[in-house]
């Protein structure tokens, strides 16, 4: 049913598909496994692929958003790093704004989707580390002190 519709509005609208990106993720619990089965469209099969990336996020079958967590890592360690190089040559108030427009826009960026994930607490602890970075405290001290002022 989906498919004849689906090509009845393509034709209709003069839409072609680019074949070898247009892929299908089909969601399933986690403990379900990945079942195979083809959507075949015009003569041609479209790949299933187990995450996909949407509008900068990273989604897999299971919604987990482990490897949209996964691939901002990298990103807020870069931030992490930039804040640290230059944190002996710039005020708090130039640390916060390099933080701001860095470290929290990447953070921030769908946060209300894969925040409540416990795969989230890896990239909040980073959050800790570069406020802790920024301010010029110890890794075991406390940054609600920091915060709360």
């Amino acid at each position: 049913m989906f498919i004849k519709s689906f090509s009845i509005y393509t034709n209709a609208n003069l839409i072609s598909l680019n074949w070898e990106k247009t892929h299908f993720v089909h969601f399933t619990t986690k403990n379900n496994f990945f079942s195979n089965f083809d959507i075949i469209y015009k003569d041609k099969k479209l790949t299933a692929v187990y995450s996909i990336k949407f509008l900068a996020l990273t989604l897999d079958n299971s919604l987990s958003w482990r490897k949209h967590t996964e691939a901002i890592v990298p990103k807020l360690s870069a931030a992490t790093f930039a804040v640290r190089t230059v944190r002996s040559l710039l005020s708090l108030d130039s640390l916060k704004l390099i933080y701001y427009s860095y470290f929290h826009s990447i953070l921030n960026y769908g946060i209300i989707f894969w925040g409540n994930t416990h795969y989230s607490n890896a990239i909040f602890k980073m959050q800790k580390r570069i406020i802790r970075i920024m301010v010029g405290i110890r890794n075991r001290d406390s940054v609600r002190s920091t915060l709360r002022s």
